[in-house]
């Protein structure tokens, strides 16, 4: 199994779960949760899902109010799937830094593709790019400095 894919799966499980709170307009639940996680069953890293889910809703006010300065309207009127995607990148960004901001984007992106509208990815990848230049500007100017490089 490749190093990074239980991380991967206990990712597309976060974004599971926090889009279902999102809809029904409450906390995560224990049973959603574990219908959720059971889709993965021992493919998943638990610890690092109970990390993503427990960090993005202690610190969801937080990661709106930075989120609202990079987004193009109101919070509420962005698609579920790409806020809940958003919400999950813009914690480890935040408050796990060990995670690379290549690896937090390219994971970001990938779960909108997977989950989001046809075009949803291209905003998430938009929003997280300005972000990743607000909250790991040196992470950042690397990558960016890499990519000048190709």
């Amino acid at each position: 199994m490749a190093a990074g894919l239980p991380r991967t799966k206990a990712r597309r499980a976060a974004v599971q779960a926090l889009y279902q709170a999102l809809v029904n307009n409450e906390a995560p639940q224990k049973d959603a949760l574990d219908f959720v996680t059971a889709e993965y069953a021992n493919k998943i890293d638990s610890k690092y899902f109970s990390t993503l889910i427990e960090g993005a809703i202690k610190y969801q006010d937080q990661i709106d109010a930075t989120l609202s300065e990079a987004v193009d309207r109101d919070l509420n009127a962005v698609d579920p799937v790409e806020i809940s995607v958003l919400r999950l990148a813009t914690f480890e960004f935040m408050h796990l830094p060990e995670i690379p901001y290549r690896v937090v984007l390219n994971e970001a992106v990938e779960l909108a593709k997977s989950f989001g509208g046809e075009q949803g990815h291209k905003y998430v990848n938009g929003v997280l790019d300005k972000m990743g230049a607000r909250l790991r500007p040196h992470e950042y100017q690397a990558a960016k400095e890499a990519r000048a490089k190709r």
